[in-house]
């Protein structure tokens, strides 16, 4: 798993916590934030999924 992966997990996390509390404190903004972290913590692990396949293409 390499920097990517890592940041993008941290990412979706940060995401699932920001929309629960939006749910649980009826913030639509905080719960919006939350759903925006998630995909961009699935884009970067999509990237790093890419990086790799590259990466054992080349060897």
């Amino acid at each position: 798993m390499d920097k990517q992966h890592i940041k993008g997990e941290l990412k979706d996390t940060e995401g699932d916590i920001k929309e629960a509390v939006g749910k649980a404190t009826d913030n639509e903004k905080l719960e919006a934030e939350g759903k925006a972290d998630q995909a961009e913590g699935k884009a970067r692990k999509v990237g790093g999924d890419l990086k790799d396949a590259a990466k054992h293409a080349t060897q």
